[in-house]
């Protein structure tokens, strides 16, 4: 299916279900850069659980969402239960605007919700030559370390800065061994997910999706993983007055309130301390990229690169939609 179509559709569909226009728009895209980028766990097959959410009234489809000044840097935004998407785009630009002033900015988000790829707002701060910091926690799929119970979200940990060139730097990684999408889409599709990932409810090794939906997902670097979890959850959920602790409401499955998820976005020029801060990375990187190479790779590759290629490759082709993305989108559009 083409993009232009596509984007049409989701567009119609947001807008069915109360958004406004703009808010529809922001939605759309973020979608679709999702399914560009090939994290298909953050793309269309989520449509569903967002229009689920919002016709549940526990999205707000027309927030009144307030920012807070409580610096020259640095600002707090109510989203008002807004889709997340809305919540997060305003952050993003806040912030960009805020370190464009100053050098530096610094936005707190609460009352928000899953908001996609964190790289996707990453982007937008690079492209304005500045170096940003993202973190946003989840509902509980990761047991604290030494515990039997799940507690922590996948909590990813996004980090981007401008390389000089065309393909900026993005580092956005959940500190599970492999996000949550993926193994939703894996479920939904009744195929199987890596060895080394999930524990079942019974705490066994599982390559059961929804043994592993059910039990525990497995951080990266053991203890190491898990505290970089806690960190983030007390950088999105204990600042920001989101929540934390385990207190994220699972989007597909407890519809008993809003998420209330917290997101912070850390903004500021590159150049901050160094003015040839780019002829300074591209040095670094360069570095990095001639160093020996083991067998069978080709070149050393930096993070975003992959993403990048990927997306400028299907930009130019036509989305591929399952059977269960289309039998989504016919419900929920007639």
């Amino acid at each position: 299916m083409k993009i232009s179509t596509i984007k049409q559709l989701l567009v119609k569909i947001f807008i069915k279900h109360k958004l406004s226009k703009a808010h529809a728009i922001i939605s759309a895209d973020a979608l679709i850069n999702a399914e560009l980028v090939g994290a298909y766990g953050h793309g269309l097959s989520r449509l569903k659980m967002y229009c689920e959410r919002i016709s549940k009234k526990l999205i707000n489809p027309k927030p009144k969402i307030k920012i807070k000044k409580i610096s020259q840097s640095v600002s707090h935004i109510d989203a008002n239960n807004s889709i997340g998407f809305v919540a997060a785009d305003l952050g993003i630009k806040t912030a960009i605007k805020l370190a464009q002033k100053t050098g530096i900015g610094m936005v707190a988000i609460k009352g928000s919700g899953h908001y996609g790829l964190s790289g996707y707002y990453a982007e937008q701060a690079v492209k304005k030559n500045l170096i940003t910091m993202i973190y946003t926690n989840a509902p509980p799929a990761v047991a604290p370390h030494g515990s039997l119970k799940s507690l922590f979200g996948t909590n990813p940990i996004c980090f981007g800065t401008p390389t000089g060139t065309k393909i900026p730097f993005i580092l956005d990684t959940s500190i599970s061994m492999i996000n949550r999408g993926k193994i939703r889409v894996a479920a939904r599709n009744n195929k199987k997910i890596p060895e080394g990932v999930a524990l079942d409810s019974f705490g066994k090794p599982t390559i059961d999706a929804k043994k592993a939906l059910e039990g525990v997902q497995l951080p990266i670097a053991s203890f190491r993983g898990s505290g970089l979890a806690w960190m983030v959850d007390i950088l999105s959920g204990v600042i920001t007055g989101g929540n934390h602790a385990g207190r994220v409401k699972d989007p597909f499955d407890d519809f008993s309130g809003p998420q209330n998820i917290g997101h912070l976005f850390i903004t500021f020029k590159a150049n901050l301390f160094q003015k040839n801060y780019n002829q300074r990375i591209k040095d670094n990187i360069r570095t990095i990229k001639k160093l020996p190479k083991i067998k069978g790779v080709k070149e050393i590759m930096y993070p975003g690169q992959n993403k990048y290629y990927r997306y400028k490759k299907n930009l130019k082709r036509e989305i591929s939609i399952s059977n269960i993305i289309k039998k989504d989108l016919e419900t929920l559009i007639s």
